[in-house]
């Protein structure tokens, strides 16, 4: 792994001007609205005409990822597509990011270069501008902070808090896979731990590790629902679980819920490993985080053009019964839905 290479280039070597003047060398600003990005005291932004969607994430090394599978242009990548999920969310059109990096002593140029591969190949699949952001050291981690901006028109941001009683709940993709992904590769790291001589076993799952180390934003239904002129109530990504997620959509609208457990999306390798493993694949799928899906209500009148939009479920419903939320399984019986995703300053 480029950390383990002791031939490699420390960090010490080059200099913060250095290492910006590497970002800066590589960017090339696409938005009309980038006036001015890396190289002066401050990013200059000139949106027209239209509102700005901002957000921020923290992730900080052996709380967010691990380095020892994690491979680091890959991290860089995902770090970008966690923020971006949040502007799909809001129904927005992504524009710039900031990004700023706390580097430990054993990252190495070689390694800092993959990271900024990665950072800046997610920001050429989604054409948006890295207009700036800082360098520091770090005692031990690594902590990477990116701040997304993009741009709606006027009051067309979706929010959490519109939903509204009797409307269909949407998800889109497959619940579950990014937490099993992640079981998968901290067992496989356990094994190697007390046998380096043991291979990991990983073929039978490239989805699960797909989506966990190179997720994606669903722009595309965002996309294809525009086409299909279905309006969306109220929306949110499901980076903590669905039931976290859903939970807080329908708190937010003073609303209950009620799902059909049959009908959550889980693919059919996150059953393989829940069965491997003896776990409840539907655990992973309500519990379980970091699948990046969009969560939508729709008005019912949208039910059958809902059908032509790919890649998407309907799960449930909206109801007028403040928290009252259940999921019924295929006996018809309701059972309570908690939140129990991750959250990041609960114990384990």
């Amino acid at each position: 792994m480029l950390l383990e290479n002791s031939e490699k280039t420390p960090l010490g070597q080059i200099g913060e001007a250095k290492l910006i003047e590497l970002i800066r060398e590589k960017v090339n600003l696409q938005h009309p609205s980038s006036i001015f990005g890396i190289g002066d005291d401050a990013a200059l932004i000139q949106p027209k005409n239209m509102e700005q969607v901002i957000t921020t994430d923290l992730l900080t090394e052996g709380v967010h990822f691990d380095l020892s599978y994690s491979p680091i242009k890959h991290l860089g990548y995902k770090a970008v597509v966690v923020n971006l999920s949040d502007i799909a969310a809001m129904g927005a059109k992504p524009t710039q990011i900031l990004l700023s990096l706390a580097l430990p002593p054993k990252f190495t140029l070689e390694a800092y270069e993959e990271l900024i591969a990665g950072v800046l190949l997610a920001c050429n699949i989604y054409k948006v501008d890295l207009v700036g952001g800082d360098t520091s050291p770090s005692l031990q981690h690594l902590h990477l902070n990116l701040t997304a901006i993009g741009e709606v028109e006027p009051g067309k941001a979706i929010r959490q808090n519109t939903a509204k009683a009797n409307e269909i709940i949407c998800v889109s993709g497959s619940l579950g896979a990014a937490f099993a992904g992640f079981l998968l590769l901290d067992r496989e790291k356990e094994v190697f731990k007390a046998n380096p001589e043991v291979q990991p076993d990983l073929e039978e799952f490239p989805f699960l590790l797909e989506k966990q180390l190179k997720p994606e934003a669903r722009f595309d239904v965002l996309g294809h629902l525009k086409e299909a002129n279905i309006p969306v109530s109220a929306m949110t990504d499901v980076s903590d679980g669905l039931a976290s997620d859903l939970l807080r959509l329908a708190k937010a609208s003073k609303l209950g819920v009620r799902l059909d457990a049959e009908r959550i999306p889980i693919d059919q390798e996150v059953y393989k490993l829940a069965e491997t493993m003896k776990l409840d694949p539907f655990m992973l799928a309500l519990n379980g985080g970091e699948d990046y899906e969009l969560l939508f209500t729709v008005p019912v009148s949208h039910a059958q053009a809902l059908e032509s939009i790919p890649d998407l479920h309907i799960i449930g419903f909206t109801t007028n019964q403040e928290n009252n939320y259940h999921m019924v399984d295929s006996s018809g019986k309701a059972h309570p839905i908690t939140a129990g995703g991750w959250d990041g300053f609960t114990e384990s």
